[in-house]
């Protein structure tokens, strides 16, 4: 006879509810403190088998939000300039967007290299079924950005904002751990794996535009290209050192 743990008999009683329909997709499960009382037994034991049920994707935890039933990763497709909350609304989720700050700054240097140096720098959190989904940061050339306002970027995105003018884009993407900064903002654990995009928009007059990073919770997004055979259309994808 095979011998099971507590945590695992709790992590297999909790699987069980999911599979059941108990906790509705992305809904808040028990506390800790409930469960505990639940399952007479400890906080530790509580924890080991949510970490346990989080190793295999069904739940996740966020600060402040407690534990709550994972959803599917958001699929967002590498091959076209689409926003996040385009991505969003076609997954059927809906979105929020929150805007943390709006400047014109000295440019970062690696920013300053592609921009110049002044900068309108727009960070914001936008949310997925009112969960953090992303935090956005955006560096506009001082020149376009003149023209453009807080209440603007609260409304709409940069891309809807100068579609007319926007050419190619470049993006990388990595890895990388939230910090305890990062981790405050988006709700995580520091530490926690992140997903950075940094994109680089060229005008259509010839130039950059705009360069922005978006940091994703790994577990939150996915990211889908279509690969074509050589000589059969555009490479959209490729490995860098």
């Amino acid at each position: 006879m095979t011998r099971t743990f507590r945590y695992q008999d709790i992590a297999s009683s909790i699987r069980a509810d999911i599979a059941e329909g108990a906790f509705a997709a992305e809904g808040v499960l028990p506390s800790e403190a409930e469960l505990s009382a639940a399952h007479g037994a400890s906080r530790v034991t509580i924890r080991r088998a949510l970490e346990h049920l989080r190793n295999e994707g069904l739940v996740a935890s966020r600060q402040g939000f407690g534990w709550f039933v994972g959803a599917d990763p958001v699929r967002q497709s590498l091959d076209s300039l689409e926003t996040i909350e385009h991505q969003l609304f076609a997954a059927g989720r809906t979105s929020e967007r929150r805007v943390l700050s709006f400047r014109f700054c000295d440019a970062p240097s690696e920013i300053a290299a592609l921009l110049g140096s002044e900068v309108l720098e727009v960070v914001r959190l936008n949310l997925a079924d009112d969960q953090p989904f992303a935090l956005v940061t955006v560096w506009c050339a001082a020149e376009v950005g003149a023209a453009l306002s807080r209440a603007d970027v609260e409304q709409s995105t940069f891309v809807d904002l100068l579609r007319e003018r926007l050419g190619p884009a470049r993006q990388i993407i990595s890895a990388t751990a939230a910090d305890a900064g990062i981790a405050q903002q988006i709700g995580v654990e520091v530490g926690a794996p992140l997903l950075r995009v940094r994109r680089v928009t060229t005008a259509r007059s010839g130039g950059n535009v705009l360069v922005s990073e978006h940091i994703y919770p790994a577990d939150q997004t996915e990211f889908e290209v279509t690969l074509h055979t050589p000589g059969d259309g555009p490479a959209g994808l490729r490995l860098i050192d």
